[in-house]
């Protein structure tokens, strides 16, 4: 294991910035994974530690394939990580918002730049990322359908679901979407939180990356076999809003089972504890995304349903 410092942004009133990686084998840069680009990604930070502890452990005992190269990035954002603010703190712009960068733009432009020539070469990549929605999901793959994703592959990490998304404008500046455009086999990997530690849903996770890499020759460690995953479309997923607001109470937890008519929340009045609204599911499925947030707006949506449609539809296949 190697730690390189791989970009370098200076400060006038502190310490520089520095993104740093941890590299693993020699050779063809095969796989990078990128954690935190966000201030609240603990979770996301914690996934990449665990995963460098288990890449040492393997590169000690001789078990990556040689010519191989994998590099792990656990946060690109230190400055709002250290800050606790989920943008960066002096003008709350999004660095996954600012790909493929401008070295002579705006600081998340130019950190951005930074970080993508240096991985943008690689022949797999991997975020692990979070949602702009604060909720739970289903631990899933995600793929950006921009005529480079490679679905077949997606299917190596062994997840219960791949999730693919049609692009909408605003997601052309992400890391993911640059990524396949340069010809990089690109996946977001999305666990059950963000701002608090899932130990269980990070494990899972990691489990996923390390089946990826051994199904694709860059380690040679037998794990477990995971699952034959679904492969969903986003737009069918059900989208469950709320028509009142006040506290959040949920009645269900991702991964359950409900029928149309099942009662997933329920909405309390702030002051006097009466029930405002019972939130009702439009359809049988499994919950695939929950609200975690104490307190809700109207017209939030606070529920992603994968509805039962759904399955019949979906093309999987067993990996072997």
């Amino acid at each position: 294991m190697r730690e390189i410092n791989l970009f370098e942004l200076k400060a006038i009133y502190r310490d520089s910035m520095r993104i740093r990686g941890y590299c693993f084998g020699e050779g063809e840069k095969t796989l990078c994974v990128v954690g935190a680009m966000r201030g609240n990604e603990v979770q996301q930070l914690y996934c990449c530690s665990l995963l460098v502890q288990c890449l040492k452990e393997l590169e000690e005992q001789g078990k990556l394939v040689k010519g191989k190269s994998v590099l792990i990035i656990p946060c690109a954002n230190t400055y709002s990580m250290n800050t606790g603010k989920r943008f960066w703190p002096t003008d709350n712009s999004d660095i996954n918002r600012m790909f493929p960068g401008y070295d002579k733009g705006e600081t998340t432009q130019r950190i951005a730049a930074g970080l993508f020539n240096t991985i943008k070469d690689y022949e797999y990549g991997i975020q692990f990322a979070s949602f702009y929605m604060p909720g739970r999901f289903t631990p899933h793959v995600r793929i950006m359908k921009t005529g480079y994703e490679n679905v077949e592959d997606a299917k190596k990490f062994g997840l219960p679901y791949i999730i693919l998304r049609d692009p909408a404008p605003y997601d052309t500046t992400t890391l993911n979407y640059n990524w396949q455009i340069w010809e990089t086999k690109a996946y977001s990997l999305y666990t059950q939180e963000t701002g608090r530690i899932d130990k269980k849903s990070a494990v899972k996770v990691i489990d996923s990356v390390m089946r990826f890499m051994e199904r694709n020759g860059i380690i040679s460690h037998s794990g477990k076999s995971g699952h034959v995953s679904d492969v969903i479309p986003e737009g069918e997923l059900l989208a469950v809003a709320t028509a009142q607001s006040g506290i959040f109470e949920s009645c269900v937890e991702v991964e359950n089972q409900v029928k149309e008519g099942h009662v997933l929340a329920r909405i309390i009045h702030p002051y006097n504890g009466s029930v405002l609204e019972e939130v009702k599911a439009t359809g049988e499925g499994i919950v695939f995304f929950r609200h975690s947030d104490p307190m809700v707006y109207s017209g939030t949506v606070v529920f992603k349903i994968i509805p039962r449609s759904a399955f019949r539809h979906s093309k999987s296949s067993r990996v072997n």
